[in-house]
């Protein structure tokens, strides 16, 4: 492997740290070192995210250089033979302590976090196979509307090709596109996005509602609204309005809607095979606090859902803080609202539940809570 490769790695986990976490070093890194080829950049974040899945294997190595060697060794021996680590190694240094009284901690939920995650493509409704033949590399997640959820295995660099450019698809986690499903918005309803960020969702809604109807797109960051218009744009979204809301009381609009979305701001558990740096960023107290926002944001959102219609909770996080907790606070509080049996669009062989459990080792992408109701 290239020693710079190995240079720019150790330089990033240096950098690394609770205020600057490691995607963010590496994304200033490659604007920093512009003649990074494509593959080296690839080969640099692999090896960082490595580093983190096995930062407390390697903790005893002097330099961040051989920490890095001694990761890479790790991984190849945890993917020729996993049972080589115990349930009590991994327990003891897979995640932090905390999270053991706080997620449904498994075995295999443990193995799921040390490989490597996989690289999901959302296709337009009903365009999976023709993008996939386009694209190459691609196998679909399953029949149905997940046909148009596509595993890419290839190396090319997508944001360049010519289809994302058309917008015929998008980059977006397998658990991301089952939240869509579940809200099942049809075309012509009122919706609202609360927690829209960038807009990965949004797009989805759009496009399981055929571009008719309207979407309400609110954030607390001018920012992200701004990349929300320039994605919505270019997947040629235009059925949504989007308004500045820092998810307060004063809501931003007087609007009933058929259905609202709560994919509200979380510690991000569910994320840790992806990003594994936030395993030793993230708290306990970081999880209690957000747990006390996601109820308030229920709680100011519930009174603009109308009668009949939806509320979809959703958060990228397996704490019990984040998930039951608020789910149990936000039922105690509104009586006109019923848990709403939905099905696992990743699981339909399962029955329908109110409350929805996506895990990593299932779902083979991010893990996710959802909780939905009817008003």
């Amino acid at each position: 492997m290239n020693s710079d490769v190995f240079k720019i790695a150790a330089e990033i986990i240096s950098k690394a740290n609770h205020e600057k976490p490691a995607d963010q070093v590496l994304r200033e890194t490659f604007k920093r070192y512009r003649e990074i080829a494509p593959f080296d950049a690839t080969e640099i974040s692999r090896m960082v995210f490595m580093y983190y899945r096995w930062q407390e294997w390697v903790a005893g190595e002097k330099t961040s250089e051989d920490k890095l060697r001694r990761a890479r060794d790790w991984a190849t021996r945890f993917e020729t033979n996993p049972a080589f680590f115990s349930s009590e190694e991994l327990r003891a240094k897979a995640v932090p302590p905390w999270a053991l009284n706080e997620v449904a901690v498994t075995d295999d939920w443990l193995k799921s976090l040390q490989g490597e995650s996989r690289l999901w493509l959302r296709a337009r409704r009903g365009q999976g196979k023709n993008l996939a033949n386009k694209l190459g590399h691609c196998r679909a997640a399953g029949e149905g509307a997940l046909r148009d959820t596509l595993q890419y295995s290839g190396t090319e660099d997508l944001f360049r090709s010519p289809e994302f450019h058309a917008g015929e698809f998008e980059l977006q986690d397998i658990a991301s596109q089952a939240v869509g499903l579940i809200c099942d918005p049809k075309p012509g309803e009122t919706w609202w996005d609360a927690c829209a960020g960038e807009g990965g969702k949004l797009l989805h809604l759009s496009d399981l509602m055929e571009n008719k109807g309207l979407i309400w797109a609110s954030d607390r960051a001018a920012w992200r609204l701004q990349k929300l218009k320039r994605r919505t744009s270019r997947a040629k979204a235009f059925n949504y309005r989007s308004e500045l809301w820092d998810g307060g009381a004063k809501l931003p609009t007087k609007t009933k809607f058929n259905g609202i979305l709560v994919d509200a701001p979380c510690s991000g558990v569910g994320t840790w095979q992806r990003n594994p740096h936030a395993r030793w960023t993230t708290t306990l107290q970081d999880v209690h606090e957000l747990g006390e926002v996601q109820k308030k944001l229920l709680s100011h959102v519930a009174n603009s859902v109308k009668p009949g219609g939806k509320l979809i909770y959703a958060v990228c996080t397996l704490t019990n803080s984040e998930t039951n907790l608020v789910a149990d606070a936000f039922e105690a509080q509104f009586k006109d609202f019923k848990p709403l049996p939905v099905l696992n669009p990743l699981a339909l062989e399962k029955p329908a539940a109110a409350r929805v459990w996506i895990w990593p080792q299932d779902s083979r992408g991010n893990g996710m809570f959802v909780a939905a109701w009817q008003r």
